[in-house]
């Protein structure tokens, strides 16, 4: 097929890539090699350097063996954004092991699904956490819990005060446990000195759970192939990082595929330092932003949106921000523009799902860049293929400017689900991952998403793309974040409902709201309900939970208010 979009890339960034034949943990590896002593990562005034976080994973991965985890093994790591985090995911994967993260939201039935289901023995766990994962050892294949605490790699100061903080909480050593419990440090305590564990490119890197929000979670299958080839394929789009210089915000949670891929490798695969940060709270962000001079911020549009709107935002120094990637949900213009203008960066919308180890599509980045496309999640990366697929039998590609499933191609994508070969096939057709997205592609090769096929909605007989709807809501002054969902109404197909999250200290009447929408809307795109909300529901990074919303209506007895 013909690849139009290759005329529009940035200068400097090639139709294809040659790849480094190396495994994931080598990029730790070659970055210590190169930069031992250029900070790593950054934790509230503990910093830790390339040598010295290397020596920690290698450690971690010896006492992985002594264990013994062998080569193909499972290792969890139920963590936020730690060092004991990154220390873990390298030094599993040097151990020849393969890493499923898990949520640290779970439940004990949710974590009790995926560790049978990925055949996990060992979990490195916050020990806050322990007692979701007590009542696994011996019920499930689960045979060893690592604890770590957060205080572990604080400065000494914060370590001391920490436990006044968190009094209450509760701490697990191993001296209040089983012997089926230890903890990093004592891991940590053992010499390196292992021969090294051959690892293929092809080996399985990592089981990334997705699918909860629509059923059971299931693990796809990503290689060290896989995950090379995304973070080389990131690294050569954004022609403007340096080596050994950047900063990187990492509070995109590390445990879901696009903070691990376009945060921590990408991080990692310039030697760039990291800042973390354990969960998003706004103005902990603005204060790290300004303390650490960060340069690079993947985030999510919630996370922009709430810096545009954060009341005392002149105290705060973001000037050194360059460049900020959105991903997981459409980045509305408006969220856009105003974050460009407040900070001066550089803000892009990208694309990717969990299936595609998880980036395919990003916006032009360069500071020179000739032209962005509104709304686009910009143009295929390099190396990948993008085609527009008709909905009904997935068969026939669509012509310029036909709505249909995006479908995708390169080598970035998942050789498969872990142990579903059924919804593998259903999904991986002749090399090509049908994403479940409807999308189109401009004369240029811009791609645009309309929506999650699932999400859009049928009515009065016409199609209607809640994305589009929801532009037009957050345009309206007064409103910080709204969402459209299709509320199921019998024969009668569905109800377009808006929900609103307004600006703090304003008010606005539904009538408001609605003749706003019938200025830049078709009569049958103009919700039928709106319901005020103090937040939408969403998941850690980010993406609003419009099944949830759903599920709510369908328990009451009407679906909201009346206009």
């Amino acid at each position: 097929m013909e690849r139009v979009w290759l005329t529009q890339y940035d200068p400097g960034v090639p139709g294809t890539l040659s790849y480094p034949d190396i495994a994931l943990p080598d990029l730790l590896t070659r970055a210590a090699e190169r930069y031992p002593d250029r900070p790593a990562l950054r934790f509230y005034g503990r910093v830790i350097r390339y040598r010295e976080l290397d020596a920690l994973a290698t450690r971690f991965a010896h006492a992985l063996m002594n264990q013994p985890i062998r080569k193909g093994g499972v290792v969890g790591l139920m963590l936020p954004n730690l060092p004991q985090t990154v220390i873990g995911y390298y030094g599993s994967l040097r151990a020849g092991a393969i890493v499923t993260p898990v949520n640290p939201l779970f439940v004990e039935s949710e974590i009790a699904h995926q560790v049978s289901d990925s055949g996990c023995e060992t979990i490195l766990a916050l020990d806050q956490f322990y007692p979701r994962l007590k009542p696994l050892l011996g019920r499930t294949c689960l045979k060893r819990v690592i604890l770590t605490g957060v205080a572990d790699y604080l400065p000494w100061l914060k370590r001391l005060l920490y436990p006044l903080k968190t009094r209450g909480q509760g701490r697990y050593g191993p001296t209040s446990v089983s012997p089926a419990v230890s903890t990093l440090q004592q891991c940590l305590s053992d010499p390196p000195g292992f021969p090294p564990v051959p690892i293929s490119r092809d080996d399985v890197a990592l089981l990334q759970y997705t699918g909860g929000t629509t059923g059971i979670p299931k693990g796809v299958v990503l290689t060290h192939r896989n995950l090379v080839c995304n973070t080389w394929q990131c690294r050569s789009w954004m022609t403007a990082l340096r080596e050994g210089e950047e900063v990187f915000l990492g509070v995109l949670p590390f445990f879901h595929v696009y903070g691990m891929s376009a945060c921590l490798n990408l991080a990692v695969g310039v030697a760039g330092s990291l800042a973390l940060l354990p969960r998003f709270h706004v103005t902990e962000v603005l204060e790290a932003i300004t303390r650490e001079r960060v340069t690079v911020f993947p985030g999510v549009p919630a996370m922009f949106s709430a810096i545009n709107t954060h009341q005392n935002l002149e105290r705060y120094d973001l000037r050194s921000v360059r460049l900020c990637i959105s991903g997981a949900g459409p980045l509305h213009s408006s969220v856009q523009d105003r974050f460009e203008a407040l900070t001066g960066a550089r803000l892009v919308e990208g694309y990717g799902l969990t299936e595609a180890g998880p980036v395919t599509h990003v916006n032009l980045t360069g500071p020179d860049s000739r032209e962005r496309r509104r709304r686009s999640i910009g143009l295929p990366l390099p190396d990948t293929d993008a085609k527009i697929m008709d909905i009904e039998t997935g068969e026939r590609e669509l012509r310029i400017g036909e709505i249909g499933e995006l479908a995708v191609r390169g080598p970035q994508v998942m050789p498969g689900y872990w142990k579903r070969d059924d919804e593998t096939r259903h999904v991986l057709r002749n090399d090509w991952l049908f994403t479940g997205d409807l999308a189109r592609m401009d004369a240029s090769g811009f791609f645009y998403i309309e929506d999650r096929k699932k999400d859009m909605i049928k009515s009065g007989g016409e199609n209607v793309y809640p994305r589009e709807v929801e532009e037009v809501l957050v345009r309206h002054p007064k409103i910080k974040e709204a969402v459209v969902a299709g509320i199921p109404q019998g024969l009668r197909g569905e109800l377009i409902k808006a929900y609103v999250v307004l600006k703090d200290g304003e008010h606005a009447t539904v009538a408001d709201i609605l003749d706003h929408c019938r200025h830049d809307l078709a009569k049958f795109k103009v919700p039928k309900k709106v319901e005020f909300r103090p937040e939408l529901p969403k998941t850690l990074v980010g993406k609003v939970l419009r099944r949830v919303l759903v599920e709510e209506e369908l328990k009451k007895d009407g679906p909201g208010q009346d206009p």
